[in-house]
């Protein structure tokens, strides 16, 4: 209400301003006086007494109230002709052209704005905006009310993850990816912090002494774990606000789960005599995961025609959507593949289908691509730990 109590006012302030100024242009409508006088002046000095008009004038088509005026004096003049002489007849026609003189200064003055007209104007001026200012209110109302409320009891969350080479992009982690693809995937609003190792802020050492990232703070508790920081989000983020991330089969949380200990061994190696056995323990994880990957789970029930169950078409390591066992997985996958590739020329072998499938869903998402450092920051981390096999 107090909007609309509000309005009046402000247009009240405005309209005093414009009476103002009439009042100071009231001299200007003293010309219609002058041009009275000068009327009587001259009809005297010619000395001549005009005829009356056979026919009344017509009236003004915009103002009736003239028209019948003039209509009715100059049907009683039509009367008073014949009572009366000539003398009398010069002078009742000139108190009517002086009665329309004064009327056409009134109309002069009522166009230009009169004092009485411009409080009448305020008054419907005023009833017009209290009506429309009621109106806007009631429609902000209206639109107030559709506007979806914002969101209750939204966790605060931040995430601290390992900045790139420049300090501020994001740096090669596979464990910062994690939890950043859990976030994304929970659909939850979120804040991201890359930490340049090399400048860590005060603040930033205050909150988390003796922490390297990630680690992430929920409504002010600081979680430095991140298997206890994923159980965490999966239980205080939970449906049916927000999506169940677990995997439903068992065997999707330890598939390819030491593939990464195999690359670490395979890309460290400087003794040449072992490097050929490193490298078929890491295709023989490889296979494992594939081997996963391509046969059917037990909820997709294909069965082929020889009674034999058939390749497995899903997505995922769980399905055909993204689980907590693949925001673990891929980003190690990820980086095997391009550190090989640099330091030891080594590709995934094209036999294993799964895992290329597996690779290009991922690839596909923009909760992995938007969560992957760069392959040159992937690089340059393994530099100095991929080793130079001796001759």
């Amino acid at each position: 209400m107090d909007n609309v109590y509000e309005a009046p006012e402000l247009y009240q302030n405005q309209s005093s301003g414009v009476y103002e100024m009439t009042c100071e242009e009231e001299e200007v409508y003293e010309e219609p006086s002058d041009m009275m006088a000068e009327y009587q002046n001259t009809g005297r000095a010619r000395g001549t007494i005009p005829t009356p008009p056979s026919v009344p004038p017509p009236p003004r088509p915009t103002e009736e109230r003239r028209g019948s005026s003039s209509s009715s004096s100059s049907s009683s003049s039509h009367v008073e002709d014949r009572e009366r002489g000539p003398a009398e007849d010069w002078k009742r026609e000139e108190e009517d052209d002086k009665i329309e003189v004064k009327e056409r200064s009134k109309d002069l003055v009522c166009e230009r704005g009169s004092p009485e007209v411009e409080e009448d104007g305020r008054k419907s001026s005023r009833r017009s905006s209290s009506s429309s200012s009621s109106s806007s209110s009631a429609s902000e109302k209206e639109g107030a009310e559709e506007k979806p409320e914002p969101e209750k009891d939204v966790p605060e969350i931040a995430l601290f993850t390992k900045a790139g080479s420049d300090g501020e992009s994001i740096g090669n982690c596979p464990f910062s990816q994690r939890l950043f693809m859990i976030l994304w995937l929970k659909g939850v609003v979120f804040n991201v912090t890359t930490v340049d190792l090399k400048r860590k802020p005060a603040d930033l050492h205050n909150l988390a002494p003796g922490t390297h990232p990630p680690f992430l703070t929920f409504q002010g508790e600081v979680l430095t774990d991140v298997n206890k920081v994923e159980e965490h989000l999966e239980a205080m983020l939970a449906p049916p606000k927000y999506p169940k991330l677990a995997a439903k089969n068992r065997g999707s949380n330890t598939a390819g789960n030491d593939i990464f200990a195999k690359f670490s061994a395979y890309v460290k190696n400087t003794r040449p005599d072992k490097h050929r056995d490193l490298e078929k323990s890491l295709n023989k994880a490889l296979a494992k995961l594939d081997e996963y990957l391509q046969s059917p789970l037990a909820d997709e029930g294909q069965e082929g025609r020889g009674g034999g169950k058939e390749e497995s078409t899903r997505k995922y390591l769980d399905g055909d959507e993204l689980t907590l066992a693949d925001c673990n997985l891929l980003p190690k996958l990820h980086v095997v593949k391009v550190v090989a590739k640099k330091y030891r020329n080594y590709d995934i072998p094209s036999e294993f289908r799964g895992v290329w499938r597996y690779l290009g869903n991922a690839y596909s998402r923009d909760e992995f691509n938007n969560t992957c450092a760069a392959d040159v920051e992937i690089e340059l981390a393994y530099r100095d730990v991929a080793k130079r096999l001796g001759k």
